[in-house]
């Protein structure tokens, strides 16, 4: 119970990752609220973090939304307490096909997910936690921030966008002690990735990746869902805190990549 006493708000709670790291959050002692806009998720994993003992929170609301966003913030604290522990994980894939011909509208919907929304909790959430000198914070990126595909300029400019900002966010609370990181959490084929393959637009411009998310669709991901709900933890540990501003994916090993800063630390 290495987080008895912290209070962990997670975006996008409701299945998939969201689920898995809110899951292993409370094992480890957190009071985590969840947040999603459909209710019912965030009820049922709700549920379950009760059933195990810990103290869990249901929120439905709309993060991109500022209005939501503060009264989520404002109950979290209200009812659980200061909030010590941020993942940003909500998250969409499309609009897929070429920026010549985009639905703009819809590709700045994604942005208002991808970037609007972290911002929003970044910042009402980092004043405090730099207050205080406590707060640790995940925003789950993707591969994609890294990588040049076409047909996919909203979810890698809203990835890369997101990188970015931890990049930045880390070097503007590093005096105060507040550690933020971003995370590639891996594959697997969740709900998400289900609504990708039945769209028929990123059946037309994205075949291949479909055809893998098709082939892959009946595994079992507990496994992964398991080792990226741990990436999270122990980034939440205080371990790594001197990695804080950086991106990993799930082939990093964190214990290498801390030696290799600390090694070339300034004496």
């Amino acid at each position: 119970m290495q987080f008895s006493g912290e209070v962990a708000l997670v975006t996008g709670a409701g299945k998939g990752f969201g689920r898995a790291i809110a899951l292993a959050l409370a094992r480890q002692g957190s009071a985590v609220a969840l947040i999603a806009r459909t209710r019912a998720d965030v009820e049922a994993v709700a549920d379950e973090i009760r059933a195990g003992g810990g103290k869990a929170l249901a929120i439905s609301a709309d993060v991109t939304d500022e209005i939501d966003v503060e009264a989520a913030i404002n109950e979290t604290q209200r009812k659980l307490g200061p909030i010590t522990q941020f993942v940003n994980n909500a998250g969409v894939g499309w609009p897929y096909g070429p920026i010549g011909g985009m639905d703009v509208q819809r590709w700045w919907r994604a942005q208002e997910l991808h970037q609007l929304a972290p911002m929003m909790f970044l910042s009402r959430l980092l004043p405090p936690m730099c207050v205080e000198g406590k707060g640790r914070v995940v925003i789950v990126s993707a591969k994609a921030s890294h990588l040049t595909v076409g047909n996919m300029s909203a979810y890698i400019t809203g990835k890369t966008a997101q990188v970015r900002i931890v990049n930045v966010a880390a070097m503007e609370t590093a005096p105060a002690g507040v550690s933020i990181f971003a995370i590639d959490p891996g594959f697997v084929v969740t709900d998400l990735a289900r609504e990708t393959m039945n769209s028929a637009d990123a059946q037309a411009y994205l075949p291949n990746m479909v055809r893998r998310l098709g082939e892959a669709q009946d595994n079992d991901f507990g496994r992964e869902l398991a080792a990226c709900a741990q990436r999270v933890v122990d980034l939440m540990s205080g371990r790594y805190d001197a990695l804080s501003g950086g991106y990993f994916e799930m082939k990093d090993n964190l214990d290498e990549a801390l030696a290799a800063k600390l090694q070339s630390a300034p004496a």
